[in-house]
C-alpha cells in the first residue's frame, strides 16, 4: 500500500516536541524523515529517561519512523555533508533560534541557495519578527503569556497544565503548513518558508476567551474546573474517584435536571440560558456534587450515560493505559527499543485515513544509527566516513 508522503524527504533538526512531532506526523504518513542530532546526542533524547541508555519517554514518541543521523554542520566536513543532504531533501524542520539556524547553514536563504524549491518549516518561541523575536521559550512560557495560566487553577496561584498542549498544537499547525506548502510546490514548483511559533499557537487556542475579553471586558479569573460558559461543567467526587461532567445547551440541561430530581429548575429564571447557568454555576455544581456523593464512579457514569449526558472518569496515567476503549481501538502500539525493560506503549497516529493510513512502522533510532548508511547514499566512501568521524563532523 502506498503512503501519502512516500516520495518526500524531511530533515528533522527539531528539538523536544514542536519540531520533532511535526516531523513525526510527516513520517507517520510515509515521509522519509532523517532526525539529525548532535554528535553526542541532543538534549531532548534524554528527557524523562526510561531506558538503560538514558533515552527518554518523549523522544521515543517523537522519533518513531525516523532514521537517526549525527552531524555537526559547524565543522568543515559537516557543512559539506549538509550541502549534499539538502540537495536530496524536500523539507527541513527546525525549531531553533534564527541565529542558530544561520550558524548551522539551515536558515531559509542558505537552504534555497542549495535547493531553490526547498521548504523550511521554522518554529520558534515568538516568531521571526516583533519585539520578542530574539527571546527563547518553552511551552509553559506560551501558556503563561497567552492568558491560559491566568484562567487556570483555583485563583490562588496561576496554574499550567502538565500536558504541553502548546508544543503539540504548534507541531500540528506546522505539519498542516508543511502539507499546504507541498501542495503549492506541486502546483507552482516553488518552495517557501513555513513559520509558526509557540506564542501564536497559545493565542490561537485562547482565542475565544480573548475575543470575549476584547468585546465585553469581563476580566474573568480562575475558577477551578468549573466552566465559564455553561453548567454543570465541573469535576465531581464519587465514592471511589472523580468524574468530569459537561452539560452544554438546553437539551442536555433538561436531561440533567430530570436525572438529579430538580425538574422545577427548568422554570427557574436563573437557568434559562447557558450563560445564566454559568453565572450561577456554584449552586448547580453543589447540587451535582450532592447527587454524586453516594454513588461509585461506575454507578454515576452509568446513570449519566443512560441520560445521554457527556461524562467520563478522571483517570490516572496507568488507568488511561489500561482503558478498554483504547485497547479495542489499538490506540497504543507496543514498540521494542534497546535498553528498555519492556516495550514502550507509543500512541499510534491519532488521525486515520481510510485508504492511505499512516502508522508506526519502525522503532526510534539509536543515536547515529543510520549515519553511515545515509553518508554512503550521499556518495561517501568508508575511508571518507572515517575521516568525518575523526573530525567530529558526524
Amino acid at each position: 500500500m502506498s503512503s501519502v508522503l512516500e516520495d518526500i524527504r524531511v530533515l528533522d533538526f527539531g528539538r523536544y516536541i514542536a519540531g520533532p512531532y511535526c516531523a513525526t506526523m510527516l513520517a507517520d504518513m510515509g515521509a522519509d524523515v532523517i532526525r539529525i542530532e548532535k554528535v553526542t546526542g541532543s538534549e531532548d533524547r534524554y528527557t524523562a529517561p526510561v531506558g538503560d541508555g538514558g533515552d527518554g519517554a518523549t523522544f521515543l514518541q517523537m522519533a518513531r519512523n525516523k532514521k537517526g543521523m549525527t552531524l555537526n554542520p559547524r565543522k568543515p566536513g559537516g557543512r559539506k555533508v549538509l550541502g549534499r543532504l539538502i540537495k536530496t531533501a524536500d523539507v527541513v524542520v527546525a525549531n531553533l533560534p534564527l541565529p542558530t539556524l544561520q550558524a548551522m547553514g539551515i536558515d531559509y536563504e542558505s537552504l534555497k541557495a542549495i535547493r531553490p524549491d526547498i521548504i523550511l518549516t521554522m518554529i520558534s518561541a515568538f516568531g521571526i519578527d516583533g519585539p520578542y523575536r530574539d527571546r527563547v521559550g518553552f511551552d509553559m512560557i506560551a501558556q503563561a503569556m497567552s492568558g491560559a495560566m491566568y484562567l487556570s487553577g483555583n485563583g490562588d496561584q496561576p496554574t499550567r497544565t502538565q500536558v504541553p498542549y502548546v508544543d503539540y498544537g504548534t507541531a500540528l499547525f506546522s505539519a498542516f503548513g508543511t502539507l499546504a506548502a507541498l501542495l503549492e510546490r506541486n502546483k507552482s514548483g516553488r518552495g517557501q518558508l513555513v513559520e509558526s511559533s509557540l506564542f501564536s499557537t497559545g493565542l490561537a487556542f485562547m482565542s475565544g476567551y480573548l475575543i470575549e475579553q476584547g468585546v465585553r471586558g469581563l476580566n474573568r479569573t480562575a475558577q477551578g474546573n468549573r466552566g465559564f460558559h455553561a453548567s454543570p461543567v465541573d469535576t465531581y467526587r464519587t465514592q471511589d474517584g472523580h468524574i468530569m461532567v459537561a452539560t452544554v445547551g438546553k437539551p442536555l440541561f433538561e436531561r440533567w435536571a430530570n436525572l438529579i430530581g430538580e425538574p422545577h429548575w427548568l422554570e427557574d429564571p436563573r437557568f434559562q440560558t447557558d450563560q445564566g447557568r454559568a453565572e450561577h454555576s456554584a449552586d448547580i455544581s453543589e447540587r451535582m456534587q450532592q447527587w454524586c456523593e453516594p454513588l461509585t464512579t461506575e454507578q454515576a457514569l452509568a446513570a449519566l450515560e443512560k441520560a445521554r449526558l457527556p461524562a467520563g472518569p478522571v483517570l490516572s496515567p496507568q488507568q488511561a493505559l489500561d482503558d478498554p476503549h483504547a485497547a479495542e481501538r489499538n490506540l497504543f502500539k507496543e514498540v521494542e527499543y534497546p535498553g528498555l525493560p519492556k516495550p514502550a506503549p507509543l500512541v499510534d497516529t491519532p488521525v486515520r485515513l481510510s485508504v492511505t493510513p499512516g502508522g508506526i512502522r519502525s522503532r526510534p533510532p539509536l543515536l547515529g544509527e543510520h549515519t553511515a548508511a545515509i553518508l554512503g547514499e550521499l556518495g561517501y566512501s568508508e575511508p571518507e566516513i572515517a575521516e568525518l568521524r575523526e573530525e567530529g563532523a558526524v
